[in-house]
């Protein structure tokens, strides 16, 4: 297993430190920039473009995010790159230029955004290719058991985690099965706490990190069950200094 603790320390900004985009919107380069001044860890979502390129972009489709209609893997990163996120300044980023933003400032928590077995082919390796020499924290994670495998089967130097929610004990089975792959943290959803699946898996001394924490009751729910959160439309900083 790879080390994760350091996934404990610094409350993690869900997409970036936006605001709930109204100005900064998620995922792009000035979110980005925000978390790392106000020192929060990252957490971002990857997709591959139609040229198998790793961009920096949540949803398969184009509309919400830049009022197109489309896919984003149909189209190529230098098209997506001229896309407006929301009709701002930012544009859809590259993982190469997110990477060049950070430079290790904060750590980095890379959500991979698969959609099959057959399309996502190359996927895993071509994250760990952008990767390669980067200096600074970074951990890579999925709801898609086929990514995480992927990335285990080619020894992947970071740790490895498992995106995932539920609270019946049908869904702990097929979780259960994914962290048989040595998996080294879990990223789960807060309102799906406490359950045994987590219980079990915090006694063995994996990481958890919850998502997507949005106010004061969630982060404390978080920290009775978790050992740190991703969180979104606060500032933590404000939060726990007025608590």
């Amino acid at each position: 297993m790879t080390d994760a603790s350091w996934i404990r320390d610094l409350p993690v900004a869900h997409r970036g430190f936006h605001d709930m985009n109204k100005a900064v919107w998620e995922n792009t380069l000035s979110a980005f920039q925000r978390a790392i001044d106000a020192g929060f860890a990252i957490e971002c979502d990857v997709q591959l473009s139609a040229d198998s390129v790793p961009v920096v972009f949540h949803d398969h489709d184009l509309q919400r995010l830049c009022g197109i209609a489309g896919d984003v893997r149909e189209r190529t990163a230098a098209e997506l790159g001229l896309l407006s996120v929301g009709g701002t300044a930012d544009r859809i980023p590259t993982l190469r230029q997110m990477l060049a933003l950070i430079k290790g400032r904060v750590p980095l928590v890379i959500e991979l955004k698969g959609t099959s077995v057959e399309e996502d082919d190359g996927f895993a390796v071509t994250v760990l290719d952008v990767l390669e020499g980067y200096e600074g924290k970074v951990a890579l994670m999925s709801f898609d058991h086929w990514l995480l495998k992927d990335l285990k089967s080619l020894d992947c130097p970071y740790p490895v985690g498992l995106t995932a929610e539920g609270a019946k004990p049908e869904t702990f089975f097929v979780h259960d099965e994914a962290m048989q792959l040595g998996l080294d943290f879990i990223s789960y959803c807060a309102a799906h706490l406490p359950n045994s699946f987590v219980t079990a898996q915090r006694e063995r001394g994996i990481p958890v990190i919850t998502w997507t924490v949005r106010d004061e009751i969630m982060r404390q729910h978080t920290y009775k069950y978790a050992e740190q959160m991703t969180f979104e439309g606060f500032d933590p900083r404000e939060t726990v200094a007025t608590a």
